[in-house]
C-alpha cells in the first residue's frame, strides 16, 4: 500500500471513530481453557471424520495394496517408501502436478475476481436486481457438479451447442486441445465457485460502515482506489477464508476433469493429481500407488496454506 493509499484508509476511518473513546473491554482473564470444553464435542467429530481417513490413506501407502491383496489372493507387503519412490520417479507425475498447480492458481484468481467484483456489484444495484444475481448465483452454487460439468458440455458441444454458432466456430472440439480443454474446465470451475467468493465478500462491504466509504469518496478516491485502499484491507480476514477456501477446492478439482474431458483427456494431457491418483489406484488397481499420490497431494495443500498464513502474519494480519 503506498503512502496516499494509506493516508486515504486512515483518514476514513478517522473520520468515524473521532468521537469513540479509545479504551476497549478486555478479554474476559478467567476464560482460560473453558471454551475448549464447548469445542471437544466438535473437535472428537472431526477428529474421528478427518483423522482417522488421513491415517487409513498414510497406512495404505506404505504397503503394496493390488487388486490381489484385496481379493485375498496374495499376502499385504510392506514396501515403507516404495510407492513413494516410484511416484517421485515416474515423470508424469511431476508433469500433472505442475498441470494441477497452474491450473488451480487460474481457477483461484479468477474465482477471487469474479466472486469481489460481483460481491461490489451486489452494493450498487437496487434491490430486484440485486435479488436476480443473488438467486442466480445460489443456483450456480448448489446444481451438482456433475450436473454443470453435463450442461457445459452440451454449450461447447462442437455438433449441437450454441457456443460454436455464436462464435462462428462451426465443429470446433474444446475438448480436443489441452490447453482449450482446460479453458472449458476452468470456465465451469468459476462458474460454480464464484458464489461463494461473492457471497462471503458481499456481506464483508456490508458490515463496513457506510461512513468509511464516503469518508473515502469525499477525498476523492475512485471505485478502484476505495476498494484497493479502504475495503481490501478491511476485508483482509475474509478475503483470506476465501483465498484458502479456493485453494484447497480447485487444488483437488476431479469431478469437472472426469467428466468434461472424459478422464483426463487424450492420452492424459488434462490429467489433475486427483484424477491420476484415481487412475492409478482404480483404473491400475495399484491401490497403495494411489494412496501415496493422495498423501502427496495432502501435504501440498498443507504447504501451501502455511505459507500463506506465514505470509499474512509477516504482514501484521492477526490470524
Amino acid at each position: 500500500m503506498t503512502p496516499d493509499d494509506s493516508g486515504i484508509a486512515v483518514r476514513a476511518r478517522v473520520r468515524v471513530s473521532g468521537g469513540l473513546s479509545r479504551s476497549s473491554p478486555r478479554p474476559w482473564r478467567g476464560a482460560g481453557w473453558h471454551p475448549w470444553l464447548y469445542l471437544a464435542p466438535a473437535l472428537v467429530i472431526l477428529g474421528g471424520l478427518l483423522l482417522y481417513p488421513i491415517y487409513q490413506l498414510g497406512l495404505i501407502s506404505v504397503f503394496r495394496y493390488t487388486q490381489a491383496q484385496v481379493s485375498g489372493g496374495e499376502p499385504t507387503a510392506f514396501v515403507g517408501l516404495g510407492n513413494y519412490s516410484d511416484v517421485f520417479s515416474d515423470d508424469q507425475f511431476w508433469s500433472v502436478l505442475l498441470a494441477t498447480v497452474l491450473f488451480a492458481a487460474a481457477c483461484v484468481v479468477s474465482t477471487l475476481a469474479v466472486g469481489c467484483a460481483l460481491a461490489v456489484l451486489l452494493t450498487r444495484v437496487r434491490a430486484l436486481p440485486r435479488l436476480v444475481l443473488m438467486l442466480a448465483a445460489l443456483g450456480a452454487w448448489a446444481t451438482p457438479a456433475v450436473t454443470g460439468s453435463t450442461v457445459w458440455l452440451f454449450l461447447f458441444d462442437p455438433d449441437f451447442g450454441p457456443v460454436d454458432r455464436l462464435l462462428g466456430l462451426g465443429d470446433h472440439s474444446w475438448t480436443y486441445g489441452r490447453y482449450s480443454a482446460f479453458f472449458l474446465v476452468l470456465l465451469e470451475v468459476v462458474w460454480c465457485s464464484f458464489p461463494f467468493v461473492m457471497v462471503t465478500v458481499y456481506a464483508g462491504i456490508r458490515a463496513v460502515p457506510s461512513e468509511v466509504l464516503e469518508a473515502a469518496a469525499l477525498d476523492g478516491a475512485s471505485q478502484w482506489r476505495i476498494w484497493r485502499s479502504v475495503l481490501a484491507p478491511m476485508l483482509r480476514p475474509i478475503l483470506m477464508i476465501v483465498t484458502i477456501q479456493s485453494v484447497i477446492w480447485d487444488f483437488k478439482v476431479f469431478t469437472q476433469i472426469y467428466v468434461m474431458t472424459g478422464g483426463g483427456g487424450i492420452a492424459g494431457q488434462n490429467l489433475v493429481l486427483n484424477v491420476y491418483a484415481y487412475q492409478q489406484a482404480f483404473a491400475s488397481s495399484e491401490y497403495g500407488l494411489g494412496a501415496a499420490i493422495g498423501v502427496v497431494t495432502l501435504l501440498v495443500l498443507l504447504a501451501v496454506t502455511l505459507v500463506y498464513l506465514r505470509l499474512l502474519r509477516r504482514q501484521g494480519e492477526e490470524l
